[in-house]
């Protein structure tokens, strides 16, 4: 961990500084967990229902006697994959079709602004739960439904940085000494804009995975034996009371994963 942490830039905030701290060691964990002990997030065996730790084990069995240590290693590389993938393309939506709307203005700016706010009338678990009624219990589903959620947020917020941006004498300037539109954004609408979306990114992760753990939660999302943070709570919850630290395996590794994206997003300089 030292070493990790020389490595972060000194003007770093505290706060994105732990983030990023916390995030690398559960990305360390779901990376190199099934490393340091091989096993098989799959296999069962009904004589190890609801164990506690052993050596193929450290976090002990689920209910159906699966390792809850390569479990929950599998489940944080997939809520997290799916979630940056949303992001990923809502961001990359949002901050095309804000840059074009600010731009533009006129007819497509409404047109946009018309299309991003009919979608914000609609609750976004159930625009979500709409597209995996089409892909039930797939990732893909959950990547396309999240991403049609996401991308209004980055649009609005390109959008408003944008229009406020290209009004500048610096942006000005540019276009009358006859640079392209690829200059005025790389120069101008982008170190601007950067920041923005960054901590969006960020958050929108964060509450994307939440997302995913609370369909799992109440079983609309993915699909048994996946091993998944929302979908392996559910599937303990009965057996709170017989072991009650297999429950909080996940629920704690959950806590932790958006602990350390909050942080990473809201962190202050001290």
């Amino acid at each position: 961990m030292t070493t990790f942490a020389n490595s972060l830039p000194l003007n770093m905030p505290l706060g994105r500084a732990m983030g990023a701290m916390v995030l690398a060691l559960v990305a360390g964990f779901a990376l190199l967990g099934p490393v340091l002990v091989p096993g098989d997030p799959f296999a069962q065996s009904l004589m190890k229902s609801l164990a506690g730790p052993d050596a193929g084990a450290p976090f002990g069995y689920d209910h159906l006697g699966r390792s809850l240590w390569h479990r929950l290693a599998h489940a944080l590389r997939l809520s997290p994959a799916i979630a940056l993938a949303a992001v990923a393309t809502a961001g990359a939506a949002g901050l095309i079709l804000g840059t074009l709307a600010a731009a533009r203005g006129g007819w497509v700016e409404r047109l946009l602004v018309i299309l991003a706010d009919a979608l914000m009338a609609l609750p976004g678990l159930l625009l979500v739960l709409i597209v995996l009624a089409i892909m039930p219990g797939t990732a893909l589903g959950f990547w396309a439904g999240l991403s049609l959620v996401l991308w209004v947020e980055f649009f609005r917020l390109t959008r408003a940085a944008t229009r406020a941006t290209l009004t500048s004498p610096a942006v000005q300037a540019s276009r009358l000494l006859g640079f392209r539109a690829a200059y005025v954004f790389r120069t101008h609408l982008w170190p601007e804009i950067a920041p923005l979306m960054l901590t969006a990114a960020a958050f929108g992760t964060a509450t994307t995975i939440m997302g995913i753990a609370a369909l799992g939660f109440v079983s609309v999302g993915m699909r048994a034996p996946t091993p998944e943070l929302g979908l392996m709570m559910v599937e303990l919850l009965p057996y709170w009371r017989e072991a009650p630290m297999a429950l909080l395996t996940p629920v704690l590794a959950t806590f932790t994963l958006l602990l350390g994206l909050t942080l990473l997003a809201g962190g202050q300089k001290q």
